[in-house]
């Protein structure tokens, strides 16, 4: 009988504790923090999806991102030719019986294979993550405009896109990459099953 005493008062006790929490979590916050504005959300929601429908209104041509390569910089860290420096390689090199040059990679190592205008499978990746990560130290503070200029700049150097050819949230999405189906498809997933074979 004493048994059954001190687990229904365990019992009670811990619903006890569990209701203190909810009431804790519930407390006021003191003045520490606030929720976010609906533009602030708007300002930090800037990832596009491969798809595309994120992309905001702009547009802009390999001759206009040729320039924009040079007024931004970029040549600093990829180099005047797209490649030869110790940033990623962008522009995939026409000789490539030559060896790289000596200078080490920085992680992540991308060489001529993996170019990330021939590496993508989706032509908005490129879009939002320029968008995002350039350039550096001064990450964002790129136009919409040149971000679709720099693009077309890179998809044309890689032969993907025609220099004349003018990219927007319309055309970028229709970019047709020369990985398209190299992108492994996320398999169905279903509630209470688990998302990976083997994983907890």
């Amino acid at each position: 009988m004493q048994s059954r005493s001190l687990a229904l008062l365990a019992c009670v006790g811990l619903c006890l504790a569990g209701l203190g929490a909810r009431a804790i979590a519930q407390s006021p916050t003191y003045g520490v923090g606030r929720a976010p504005t609906a533009a602030e959300e708007r300002a930090w929601d800037i990832a596009i999806s491969p798809t595309g429908k994120e992309l905001p209104d702009g547009h802009g041509s390999a001759v206009e991102g040729a320039r924009v390569y040079v007024q931004k910089g970029c040549a600093g860290c990829h180099g005047p030719q797209g490649s030869g420096s110790r940033a990623p390689i962008l522009i995939k090199r026409a000789d490539q019986s030559t060896p790289m040059n000596s200078i080490p990679c920085l992680v992540p190592c991308i060489r001529d294979a993996t170019v990330m205008a021939l590496h993508s499978p989706y032509a908005p990746v490129i879009w939002d993550y320029i968008n995002r990560g350039m350039p550096l130290g001064r990450e964002g503070s790129l136009k919409a405009d040149e971000v679709y200029a720099l693009t077309a700049f890179l998809l044309f150097k890689n032969g993907v896109v025609k220099e004349t050819d003018v990219l927007d949230c319309v055309s970028l999405p229709r970019v047709v990459m020369p990985n398209k189906d190299g992108a492994a498809a996320a398999p169905e997933w279903k509630p209470k099953t688990p998302r990976l074979v083997g994983y907890p």
